[in-house]
């Protein structure tokens, strides 16, 4: 028997499960780190700390499974991405890492759309804005404000990046992260080096990765001290992955043009497949090769989306039952009450991109309890998905379906919230866990045990439960999708 071993480095945890060849996961074990959030949404963490959480959770899995670990043929791995990394020669972080989350670059994203060069066509056809949370925008950031950690810097590279480094001692990245956030075109030259002279960053190429791998490819094996460490055989293929949501993708099998992947966690992540490429405003991508080769990927997301629960949680000073609280809020009629939530706690992703709107409560009474505003805020979040929904429609992408994966999947209320706000059937696979069931997929692919990455997925995705939209509330919400429309300007006008 051979096994696969898939890593999900999240934004709270990493988490390793170990897969057998149809899919089914055998162990699984999570390791926490800390996020240390400041003013002016910065977040950041210890790269350390995830080398660390890999070690334990490994061991952890390893013998939670009851395997021969010499059993294990391959490892993938999926990240967050655009949670940047500054490495001196040695491989050690000079900082703690900027995180995917962290906008605090945003006069440097406007820098960047200032160029107007021709690979920001990727982003909403050229209109921007460019995002705070990807690389460049980070990088400049870095250079302007920290000079000496920059000038210091060996390696500035991604989450993705650094475990790679930590397993193998290669620097290499992978073609789904840069093609999705580093302005890298796999059919146009490569590297984004007009961007990079226009900002005087030419320096940062050199600072770069050496290699550029697809997901699916292997990258090396385990170096002796890794092997050691995580007490696997140096024989084992390290296999690239990818950001997690795109590796998601492939754990969903949303292989095929009209599928959409909701991928649910911190965050939300919308992406749909294409044949051909497809440019609209208030939509990212099309990108070319990073998940499937010769097919494109359209993207929408949300930067605060179960974070926001959390942050409910927090209020609730840890008292947050949450069966109790979905069994009450499923009680309410759509709308909770005249409650509605904008979800921007951290900015908007898309369609907007904007990262000084923030979130917002409006239609509270002294009559609203706690489940109000706990289902106003999955109504609010489902609003945001249907707003990216309806970009990618007008930019000529319609999705006929959603699968879904991650957290999200444990409320039955919040699937069915968006299968109503959405009016599409919502498709939840036996293992939500999206990211790590792309990883094993990657991973046996890569070891040679499928020749495809399709393939894969027709051996590996287990169908599961589906919800379809009810019509009466679809309805319903249409009227209120449009007050939470409204919110938007409205609330920019005050908070400008």
């Amino acid at each position: 028997m051979a096994y696969y071993l898939a890593a999900d480095g999240g934004t709270e945890s990493l988490r390793v499960r170990i897969f057998d060849l149809q899919g089914i996961c055998l162990a699984s074990h999570a390791e926490p780190y800390e996020t240390h959030c400041s003013p002016g949404a910065r977040a950041e963490q210890n790269p350390e700390d995830w080398w660390a959480s890999l070690v334990k959770a490994t061991r952890a899995a390893i013998a939670q499974s009851n395997i021969d670990a010499n059993q294990i043929e391959a490892m993938a791995y999926a990240t967050t991405c655009c949670t940047v990394v500054a490495l001196d020669k040695g491989g050690r972080p000079l900082r703690p890492a900027l995180m995917w989350m962290d906008v605090r670059a945003d006069k440097e994203a406007d820098a960047v759309l200032a160029t107007g060069d021709d690979r920001l066509m990727i982003n909403s056809a050229g209109n921007g804005p460019v995002s705070a949370e990807w690389m460049i925008p980070k990088a400049l950031w870095l250079k302007r404000n920290e000079p000496e950690i920059f000038d210091a810097a060996h390696t500035i590279c991604e989450y993705q990046d650094y475990l790679t480094l930590c397993l193998t001692g290669e620097r290499c990245a992978s073609l789904n992260n840069v093609g999705l956030r580093w302005h890298y075109s796999s059919h146009d030259g490569g590297w984004a080096t007009g961007i990079l002279a226009k900002l005087g960053l030419e320096d940062l190429e050199g600072k770069w990765p050496d290699r550029v791998v697809p997901p699916g490819e292997v990258i090396a094996t385990l170096n002796a001290k890794a092997a050691n460490e995580l007490g696997l055989s140096q024989s084992v293929k390290v296999v690239q992955g990818g950001a997690d949501a795109l590796i998601g993708m492939i754990g969903l099998g949303v292989n095929k043009p009209g599928k959409l992947a909701l991928i649910t966690g911190s965050s939300h992540l919308q992406f749909g497949v294409t044949n051909a490429p497809l440019h609209a405003k208030g939509v990212w991508g099309t990108y070319p090769d990073i998940v499937y080769p010769d097919r494109y990927i359209v993207e929408g997301g949300q930067t605060s989306t179960g974070s926001i629960i959390n942050w409910l949680g927090r209020l609730m000073g840890g008292t947050m039952d949450m069966e109790k609280l979905n069994q009450l809020a499923s009680e309410l009629p759509p709308g909770a009450d005249g409650v509605i939530v904008q979800d921007h706690f951290q900015g908007n992703r898309t369609p907007y991109t904007d990262p000084h709107s923030r979130g917002a409560i409006v239609g509270l009474t002294l009559a609203h309890g706690p489940e109000h505003i706990f289902r106003a805020i999955m109504e609010g979040i489902s609003f945001g998905t249907k707003n990216i929904l309806d970009a990618f429609k007008a930019g000529g992408y319609e999705g006929t379906q959603i699968t879904v994966g991650g957290g999200a999947t444990a409320s039955k209320l919040w699937m069915q919230i968006h299968a109503d706000t959405s009016g599409l059937p919502v498709r939840i696979p036996q293992s939500p866990d999206a990211p790590s069931v792309g990883s094993a997929i990657l991973a046996a692919h890569g070891a040679g045990r499928f020749a495809s990455i399709d393939e894969g997925i027709d051996a590996m995705v287990r169908p599961g439960t589906t919800i379809d939209p009810d019509p009466i509330a679809t309805e319903r919400y249409e009227e209120i999708y449009q007050k939470y429309l409204a919110l938007y300007p409205a609330l920019n006008s005050v908070l400008d």
